[in-house]
């Protein structure tokens, strides 16, 4: 599949838009006003920018707690995700969620979780939905190779396939649970083989390929609008800095320094920034301008978040319970 320049210049766009608002918080976390945990996905903008480029208005997506990447890519306003960092009243969840649970309802985002595996039946019964009603939206579960160790995969996949859903399941086989290396946790490390035999298309690819990332989520994309059922998608990349936290694991000893330098020499953003420009599809100008525009546009949306109020103290029961009127007397 040849892709459009606007197309792969949108991709460079959003995977500069995640890395820079990450980055961002990586330079902030340290004045302690941001209280709300943060698991950053610097290294594995790819993803999240090629999965979602390939979804319409009506599709839903189910996110992590490494989700910033995934709702970003998704049209989410940055200024609305950092003032629910730091639990302010115009995050996207009035404050209330934090880094780990934002909300975007309007932008098929109905919300993340940080269960590990937690995604993957939420998209499936949004799936079975959308199947049900004849509509040819699909659902997309984002889940970690640490999901691959829980059962309710293979339970949701054995659904899927059965009823012929239209779902995505996105592993970004990052290699890690936390600190745990895959081989470590698992006698065969080999996610898609297993996944395989539940009887569905499985594809393998370079996660920090961003190009590689789109055309597999699109030839998925289009099976599952068709009706021909579910796919499962894993992609290959790493993330840099520890599990949670603005800071690298590695000085901790959770990881090889030498690993973690093998991979950044693989970057996602670099790479297909380097191969945009020799093709001469973007020149340095443009990456130029594209990263002075982002940032103006992240800095704006930190001052923003920061000067934003608190909750009221009074509301601190919004939203915990649905709200339908009076009981009947």
């Amino acid at each position: 599949m040849s892709l459009a320049e606007e197309k792969v210049r949108g991709l460079l766009e959003t995977m500069v838009l995640v890395r820079r608002f990450e980055e961002k918080i990586v330079e902030v976390y340290g004045a302690q006003d941001m209280k709300s945990p943060v698991h950053l996905c610097i290294g594995q903008e790819a993803v999240a920018a090629g999965v979602c480029a390939n979804l319409k208005p009506g599709d839903l997506q189910f996110s992590t707690h490494r989700n910033h990447g995934h709702c970003l890519a998704r049209g989410a306003d940055p200024a609305a995700l950092y003032a629910e960092f730091y639990g302010r009243e115009t995050g996207c969840c009035h404050g209330r969620g934090g880094s780990m649970h934002p909300s975007f309802p309007e932008l098929g985002i109905p919300g993340t979780t940080a269960i590990v595996g937690g995604t993957i039946p939420l998209a499936v019964g949004a799936g079975l939905a959308f199947s049900m009603r004849g509509q040819d939206n699909l659902a997309v579960a984002f889940f970690g190779d640490g999901a691959s160790d829980q059962g309710i995969l293979a339970e949701s996949v054995s659904f899927a396939v059965l009823h012929r859903l239209p779902v995505l399941f996105v592993c970004e086989n990052n290699g890690y649970a936390v600190a745990s290396p895959l081989s470590a946790r698992q006698p065969d490390p080999d996610v898609s083989a297993r996944m395989a035999g539940f009887g569905l298309p499985t594809v393998v690819e370079d996660g920090n390929n961003a190009a590689a990332v789109y055309v597999a989520a699109a030839e998925a994309a289009a099976r599952a609008r068709a009706g021909e059922g579910p796919t499962f998608l894993e992609f290959k990349t790493y993330r840099w800095q520890g599990h949670v936290g603005p800071e690298c694991d590695v000085e901790r000893g959770c990881r090889p320094a030498e690993e973690l330098a093998a991979w950044k020499k693989r970057c996602p953003v670099a790479l297909f920034t380097r191969a945009l420009l020799e093709k001469g599809v973007v020149d340095e100008a443009y990456v130029k301008d594209l990263y002075e525009k982002t940032d103006q546009r992240l800095d704006k949306a930190l001052a923003e978040a920061r000067k934003s109020p608190f909750p009221d103290p009074a509301d601190i029961g919004r939203g915990v319970f649905a709200e339908t009127g009076k009981a009947d007397s």
